[in-house]
């Protein structure tokens, strides 16, 4: 196989079903590269004293999906050794423990993988329109990104 046919590609998924880390890390595997570096978002039991009971994501999934891209291809400006990128998130109720976002990098060597993942997982969470409800055993609140730049803009 020659490194050509082994075109760059992304992987975006935004979806109602779990979510499966093995499923998202061998959609990045490359024989040109030896890392791949995955961040997985779960769901914990506790937020500032309160018991989580379970997350639920909604999107405005065209624009999301628009949103995934331009990170995509700013990850590939900004390390241009980064061969694959999956980026999934889950929709829905999100139970304790699963993950609600996996993102998986691979490249050539550890360094672009790691800092490519990290830039991904902070930029979405800043500006892809996913909005998260934390449900508690007798309220709920939306949960707004810290990094959200259009809710700082308002404040």
């Amino acid at each position: 196989m020659e490194e050509s046919d082994d075109v760059p590609k992304d992987f975006i998924k935004l979806k109602s079903e779990k979510l499966s880390v093995d499923e998202v890390s061998e959609l990045v595997v490359s024989p040109y590269c030896g890392a791949v570096s995955l961040f997985i978002g779960t769901t914990r039991n506790n937020f500032e004293g309160k018991k989580v009971i379970h997350l639920e994501y909604e999107a405005y999934t065209s624009m999301a999906e628009t949103e995934i891209k331009k990170i995509c291809r700013d990850v590939r400006q900004k390390w241009p050794s980064v061969k694959h990128i999956a980026v999934h998130h889950r929709l829905g109720v999100v139970p304790i423990t699963e993950a609600s976002v996996i993102i998986a990098v691979s490249s050539p060597h550890r360094a672009e993988s790691l800092e490519a993942v990290m830039y991904c997982i902070n930029t979405l969470k800043a500006s892809v329109p996913i909005w998260k409800k934390e449900i508690y055993d007798d309220e709920y609140t939306w949960k707004e990104n810290k990094e959200c730049f259009w809710a700082n803009s308002e404040k």
